[in-house]
């Protein structure tokens, strides 16, 4: 039975005006009626209430402003194409789409959809400011679970302006939904390229207009953000230009430090690292932040056990940015992954094994500038940091420097990187390979208490040159496992397109 039908079933003669003085419009259809009653609105967008007839509930119709938009056949054509993307979508965390079209007329779009009578997520945690971190954790992973279904649809849907204001709230059952799809893209290349957003909200990379679906886990970290600080993102800046000027820079809102608590803020900064390091929100779903106690399991990262412990620290330094991944690989050892950054853009980035019997801060520091080429100052600042991130992951650890015989720099009066020595009763695990080289220059090292001589050693040097080649062979076969993920990327959105 079509609208018109049902509306004469009403009264047999078909004349329902009397009980319809309310409504101001009806959709081509006739299935659904608007009412004068504004329920939000913004630059380009209103909402008003509407009914839908046949299923008897009430609705959203949204009206979007297109004559800024549309300007040729072509841009019609793209709209159409998406709206058609927006309605097949169909998720418990994705407001449902029921109809759509174009009035070329007025030069707008129209979208029935859902109506949550408590509104969106802003005003909803404004009203209630006393609210559990657990319900923030459960709002966040149903925000995840709505993003990681359109990040996984083939090819990906991309939100673009995800925040507080465009997740709706049904607050009789605590059911949170992603809406205002009406500036979604749907990603048909690598990276999308165009500008649009909420400038508090937008990553860095989509003011380069070179982005891909990560964009929203950034956007999905600002939310949060404001939910546990009731602050709008860069609400210290005056106007999108400072906003601008502050990401670009690597700049976090100031509102980050007012979170307190540690495991929230950690979180957070996961969400608003570089599109390379971040998580996916199938990803962050994994997290132990997120995941109930009773279902929570080790986290398990590349080349790590079952008990490792992963932390994540950026600092600034002489205009470069230095990002440090550091990893518990064994009870012998961490695993660090180094990012720096330059104030033009070159991103130059180094992983390496951290032996904690045999290795010291200071001295692959003073290996990292000098493979790096970068300049003597950042030694120390360097050393700081490793010892730094090593603390944080192993607690307990204090840093030593009894297994490095160092020689003085006199231009920096830092130590250069010095020779490692092997106590008698042996090392549990083998040295880094950059000092397994160094190990190739040691003469004339007597048997000496407990120093073993490398030249009058044959045992030694049979087992120095083992540990060299297993060291080069776990780097191998490191670079091979990452590329190899790189080719199967390729492929994978060679197919995808």
């Amino acid at each position: 039975m079509n609208a018109s039908e049902y509306d004469k079933g009403l009264n047999g003669e078909g004349d329902v005006a009397s009980n319809e003085v309310d409504y101001v419009e009806k959709d081509p259809s006739g299935r659904f009626i608007r009412y004068p009653e504004i329920l939000g609105k913004g630059a380009f967008k209103k909402v008003y209430k509407a009914f839908d007839q046949i299923e008897g509930i009430e609705v959203a119709w949204n009206r979007v402003r297109i004559d800024d938009v549309l300007q040729s056949a072509d841009d019609f054509n793209k709209l159409y194409s998406e709206v058609h993307i927006l309605k097949s979508l169909k998720h418990n965390n994705i407001i449902k789409l029921f109809e759509s079209w174009i009035d070329v007329k007025k030069k707008t779009l129209n979208m029935i959809t859902e109506l949550f009578t408590s509104g969106n997520l802003r005003q909803y945690r404004n009203k209630h400011k006393t609210v559990d971190i657990r319900a923030i954790k459960n709002w966040a992973r149903q925000i995840l679970h709505g993003l990681d279904y359109l990040h996984n649809k083939n090819p990906p849907v991309i939100h673009r302006d995800i925040k507080c204001d465009n997740i709706f709230v049904n607050g009789n059952h605590g059911e949170i939904k992603i809406g205002d799809l009406g500036l979604a893209t749907v990603l048909q290349q690598p990276t999308a390229k165009s500008f649009i957003g909420t400038p508090e909200f937008m990553a860095p990379e989509l003011y380069e207009e070179e982005y891909n679906e990560l964009a929203d886990i950034y956007s999905f970290g600002m939310c949060i953000l404001e939910m546990v600080t009731f602050e709008y993102p860069y609400s210290e800046c005056k106007n999108a230009a400072q906003i601008y000027k502050k990401v670009s820079a690597g700049i976090k809102p100031a509102s980050l430090e007012k979170v307190t608590d540690p495991e929230i803020k950690e979180f957070i900064e996961k969400c608003l690292v570089p599109a390379s390091q971040r998580m996916s929100a199938r990803e962050l779903l994994e997290d132990p932040f997120l995941k109930p106690k009773h279902l929570q399991q080790p986290t398990q990262y590349p080349f790590a056990t079952p008990n490792s412990r992963v932390i994540e620290l950026c600092r600034m330094h002489h205009e470069h940015e230095f990002r440090l991944r550091g990893t518990k690989f064994d009870k012998y050892s961490v695993t660090l992954d180094m990012q720096i950054a330059d104030s033009n853009g070159r991103v130059r980035n180094i992983d390496f094994q951290f032996y904690l019997k045999t290795d010291t801060a200071l001295s692959v520091a003073c290996e990292m500038v000098e493979q790096l080429e970068l300049a003597k100052h950042d030694v120390p600042f360097i050393a700081e940091f490793i010892n730094e991130s090593i603390r944080r992951i192993l607690p307990g650890w204090r840093p030593s420097n009894t297994n490095i015989c160092a020689k003085q720099d006199a231009s920096t009066n830092i130590p250069a990187l010095g020779y490692t020595c092997f106590v008698n009763s042996g090392y549990e695990q083998g040295p880094s390979l950059g000092y397994l080289k160094e190990l190739s220059k040691v003469r004339g090292i007597s048997r000496n208490g407990s120093f073993l001589s490398l030249r009058e050693s044959d045992e030694v040097k049979v087992r120095v040159e083992l540990e060299a080649i297993e060291a080069g062979y776990r780097q191998c076969c490191k670079e091979m496992k990452r590329a190899k993920k790189k080719e199967v990327e390729v492929i994978r959105k060679r197919c995808i397109m």
